[in-house]
């Protein structure tokens, strides 16, 4: 007896016939710079259940779900959560891939090479010795040092079983989860989230200083220092932004991604408490920050808290910006109203904000009582990654809430 076998079931037979990633641990490669063999790393897993591959990205204790993938022939692609960044690579055998990653938020310099290859587990490829430097603890450090653009941070590191993690802390914002290693003396540290594409490099100095590099994607690179300094601080992120006339009513009118204009003098919001999130989908902080107030949102919201933001996208292509919002929510479960304003940049979110002195940093966050009175400005967000200074933070932003809600 013949067998015929219709075309759907011959395309089942050749699909099946091509090579999938190995499951397990890789190590991903993005090759800054070929010429000196300058290279970000980081490590992630494939897991495949039912035909349906997924990669978990990790920097630190964060994990990254990346679940928009296609596998076509030894194509192998697949597409960042919320940012608007994506992998497409060759998969040869089932243990190496090869391709680029593609940053479409920037128009000049958007490609990086990238490698991965399946059972490497380590994510810098270091000779180890015995630590000579502890690079655990606080830090006072200075980006650009003796420049016109010098600024202050704080690092922030811990270290366990060889390897290091921490952040740094800014006026503006953190750099997230960090993780690498101190091998001969030096320290190695690597993110990469989908946004942010962050190496950095240092070694001991004289006098306890430490020294190195900081390098973002393929395109910028600044030195940084750093000394022990368990008392520093960074400015008051809440007297770094402010109202001009502190008397002045706030009002705004943008459309939301279903096209209604949405003003803070809707009746939806009389008599609630408002914090307002001035954000872009493109933004990690940002990311960070809608997590929190996603869950801020539902415990508070029956309370009579609303949450308002105002997004400042990379594009000035409406459908664009509403697909990049409509996934940001869909991630974190954000069920509060995000506006988009068709604006780009800290310059017109200053001009479309005139009752604020400027906007230095996304996300910056108002708080306001009842009557729609200013009760907070926070420029910048600390996530997570900060630890101590992220449940202070949130401590605090909680406390704040619950005394306007209370009418206190």
């Amino acid at each position: 007896m013949k067998l015929k076998l219709t075309g759907f079931c011959l395309m089942c037979i050749t699909l099946a016939a091509y090579a999938q990633p190995k499951q397990g641990v890789w190590r991903g490669v993005l090759v800054l710079n070929k010429e000196k063999a300058l290279e970000l790393p980081f490590n992630f897993d494939i897991k495949n259940s039912n035909g349906n591959i997924q990669l978990i990205i990790h920097n630190a204790q964060e994990r990254i779900a990346v679940n928009e993938t296609v596998l076509t022939k030894d194509s192998f692609n697949f597409k960042m959560p919320v940012f608007d960044t994506e992998f497409r690579t060759r998969l040869i055998g089932d243990t190496l891939l090869t391709g680029v990653w593609i940053n479409h938020t920037k128009k000049e310099n958007n490609t990086i090479a990238f490698t991965a290859k399946f059972g490497k587990a380590s994510r810098f490829m270091v000779y180890y010795k015995k630590a000579t430097h502890n690079f655990k603890g606080k830090w006072e450090v200075t980006f650009s040092p003796g420049t016109a653009d010098s600024s202050k941070a704080i690092g922030l590191f811990s270290e366990f079983n060889e390897t290091i993690t921490g952040t740094f802390l800014t006026e503006t914002g953190d750099y997230r989860y960090l993780e690498g290693v101190e091998a001969n003396g030096k320290l190695y540290l690597s993110c990469f989230d989908g946004s942010h594409a962050f190496l950095f490099t240092a070694e001991n100095g004289t006098a306890g200083i430490i020294s190195g590099v900081f390098y973002s994607g393929s395109t910028w690179s600044e030195p940084w220092v750093g000394k022990r300094n368990e008392v520093f601080e960074l400015r008051d992120a809440e007297k770094l932004t402010y109202l001009k006339d502190p008397n002045q009513t706030l009002n705004f009118s943008f459309k939301n991604s279903s096209d209604q204009t949405i003003s803070l003098s809707d009746a939806k919001f009389k008599d609630k408490v408002i914090i307002i999130q001035i954000m872009g989908s493109w933004c990690p902080n940002c990311m960070d920050e809608t997590a929190y107030l996603a869950k801020l949102y539902k415990q508070y919201n029956k309370k009579g808290l609303e949450v308002i933001g105002l997004a400042y996208e990379r594009t000035t292509d409406p459908e664009k910006a509403k697909t990049n919002i409509l996934r940001l929510r869909n991630r974190f479960g954000a069920e509060y109203e995000i506006l988009i304003t068709g604006l780009t940049g800290k310059d017109k979110a200053s001009e479309s904000l005139p009752f604020l002195n400027g906007i230095m940093a996304f996300p910056t966050t108002l708080i306001l009582d009842k009557n729609h009175k200013v009760r907070s400005v926070y420029t910048g967000f600390n996530g997570p990654a900060t630890g101590k200074a992220y449940e202070s933070y949130t401590i605090k932003t909680e406390h704040l809430i619950n005394k306007l809600i209370n009418n206190q």
